[in-house]
């Protein structure tokens, strides 16, 4: 991904950025799992609401921009009863959002279902997804494969599951 200087002073943007996406919301999604972390780490908290700059130096205008807060002290494990990643979701698929921005890409699900949920109406819907080391393009095939990568403990419980040690071997057997 290459960043170029936009026209204004501060204003920056990336090629994967197109006019198409300004013309829809930029959503920041802020998560953390429990209010536990919400309270001892304020500075996440800070640091995700602070993406809001982030869409603003890209192009859209501060009232184009939606922060959906509203899984502060949800976990992420699964989409029920995440009334704000359910929101995003929704927001996608209606075709008002051209930009999700999150810290990490974990914010957004922690579970496989989820995850490859929201990819595929991204990419259907021609929405992009940024974090702090980039933006993607889920329709893009590269990025989705990046994107893939950002949430390994989706693979980390299938893959340990399925290297866990066979039961142990009966006691006695059957010699014949």
């Amino acid at each position: 991904m290459s960043l170029h200087h936009g026209i204004e002073e501060g204003q920056w943007y990336t090629e994967k950025i197109l006019p198409r996406h300004w013309e829809r919301l930029a959503v920041v999604y802020v998560r953390q799992s429990t209010m536990q972390q919400v309270l001892e780490h304020q500075e996440s908290t800070r640091l995700q609401y602070g993406l809001v700059r982030r869409a603003v130096a890209w192009g859209w205008p501060e009232a184009r921009v939606l922060v959906i807060d509203d899984d502060l002290g949800r976990s992420g494990t699964s989409a029920e009863g995440r009334q704000g990643f359910q929101r995003l979701v929704a927001e996608v698929g209606l075709d008002h959002v051209g930009l999700i921005l999150g810290v990490e890409m974990s914010r957004l699900a922690r579970s496989s279902k989820d995850w490859h949920q929201l990819l595929e109406i991204c990419a259907l819907f021609g929405t992009l997804i940024a974090d702090l080391d980039g933006i993607y393009d889920p329709s893009q095939y590269n990025d989705r494969l990046l994107l893939g990568l950002k949430i390994p403990s989706l693979y980390n419980t299938s893959f340990t599951c399925g290297l866990a040690a066979p039961s142990a071997a009966p006691a006695s057997r059957d010699s014949g």
